[in-house]
């Protein structure tokens, strides 16, 4: 075996090792008493969510009910140190098909919650706040664009109130939050 292979499977293998200094018991209660995450413990682990996930079919990583049980062992640094969580698409297929109504993508948001309170967010997510905050859209649209949009006789795009989203990131603490995290 290659010795870039062995190491894969050594870095697999170690990342299902699990020690109990990495558990904390409290965790899931912390979890279950953010908005949306109340359900965490009524997970039985059926993997109704890892199967019908949309996401799950395309990442050999991603999966819904690796990150439930992982919330509920306590594995709290693995979890919000880990940019799994990000790939959630918030589809909500999870939530649909659960024959326990676990709320798991409203589990998901709030782990990336609690990652972002850590000071950590994804830099394409990071990109997308700093221009909802300049422009009040998650892009930059190019002057090129809106030019193209005019020719084509499409209207203009609405005018945001900038003054109104700031207040709001200002309000909730977000630009705050922005400041401190790192991608």
């Amino acid at each position: 075996m290659a010795k870039a292979e062995k190491t894969q499977d050594e870095k697999a293998r170690q990342r299902t090792v699990l020690k109990a200094s990495e558990m904390d018991p409290k965790f899931k209660y912390e979890i279950s008493k953010l908005p949306g995450a109340e359900e965490v413990m009524l997970c039985f682990q059926c993997g109704t969510c890892t199967a019908d996930c949309p996401i799950s079919r395309f990442d050999d990583f991603y999966r819904p009910r690796r990150l439930i049980r992982m919330t509920q062992l306590g594995l709290k640094d693995r979890l919000l140190s880990n940019d799994v969580i990000w790939l959630c698409s918030t589809c909500f297929t999870c939530i649909d098909h659960c024959p326990q109504g676990v709320g798991i993508a409203s589990i998901v948001r709030a782990l990336r919650n609690l990652t972002v309170k850590r000071g950590h967010m994804p830099a394409g997510y990071k990109e997308q706040v700093s221009n909802i905050l300049k422009t009040g859209y998650a892009y930059v649209i190019s002057d090129m664009r809106l030019r193209k949009r005019k020719e084509k006789g499409l209207p203009a795009l609405p005018k945001t109130n900038l003054k109104s989203v700031a207040k709001l990131f200002n309000a909730t603490g977000f630009s705050k939050t922005l400041e401190k995290v790192k991608t």
